[in-house]
């Protein structure tokens, strides 16, 4: 999937390209609950100890799935790359500061000249938990959480905010980009789908401890 760009940055160009978003976030969680389904995720191994295909699930539909995900994240974070420069298109020339995250389209604002700040690091993730089928990693620092960024939390080092979130959304799938990497080098930004639910065997609706982070 290709994203054109636009030279004339419009609210209707936002607007349209945040469609194209929930659209393929809507396609990932399809694929996701393929995995759910097989009691499967990314990681999951697809042989026995025996090295044969495991006979309790669907391989290749987990197989596939694996694949359209990962391409759809590759596709998501291009258009969330659309959509941070659409929305900067809409910001005057002259603005110095940072516009508030516009809550409609649940994506938070940022100009060109500020980077992510991360608020929170991920530090362990359960098997098998949603935030294993999210993809979510132990050390990634959270930038994003739904509508939460670092500047919804001041100087508070609660992440209440962030478990209210949570609870609210359960079974709904919610947006959120950790960085990842050596953060002296080769970090990135990378943009996840995870929804919340209880029953899937552990404690929690994400199955991961999220603690406060400030660099």
């Amino acid at each position: 999937m290709s994203f054109s760009p636009t030279h004339e940055p419009t609210r209707e160009r936002a607007l349209a390209l945040i469609e194209q978003k929930d659209t393929i976030q809507a396609q990932i969680e399809h694929h996701l609950s393929i995995l759910r389904t097989n009691n499967s995720t990314m990681q999951s191994p697809l042989v026995d100890a025996e090295g044969f295909p495991r006979a309790d699930i669907d391989v290749a539909s987990v197989r596939t799935s694996r694949v359209r995900i990962i391409e759809l994240r590759n596709d998501l974070d291009a258009v969330m790359e659309e959509i941070s420069s659409a929305l900067q298109g809409l910001i005057p020339p002259d603005t110095k500061t940072v516009p508030p995250a516009d809550s409609s389209l649940n994506i938070p604002r940022t100009n060109g000249n500020v980077p992510e700040i991360a608020f929170a690091l991920v530090n362990g993730v359960a098997p098998n938990s949603p935030a294993a089928a999210a993809g979510l990693l132990r050390g990634d620092l959270v930038t994003c959480f739904g509508s939460l960024t670092a500047s919804s939390f001041g100087s508070t080092t609660s992440l209440q905010s962030l478990a209210s979130l949570v609870s609210s959304h359960e079974n709904q799938p919610i947006e959120i980009r950790v960085r990842r990497g050596d953060l002296n080098s080769n970090s990135s930004l990378v943009t996840l789908s995870l929804t919340p639910r209880s029953g899937w065997g552990g404690r929690g609706l994400l199955g991961c401890h999220i603690v406060p982070y400030s660099a």
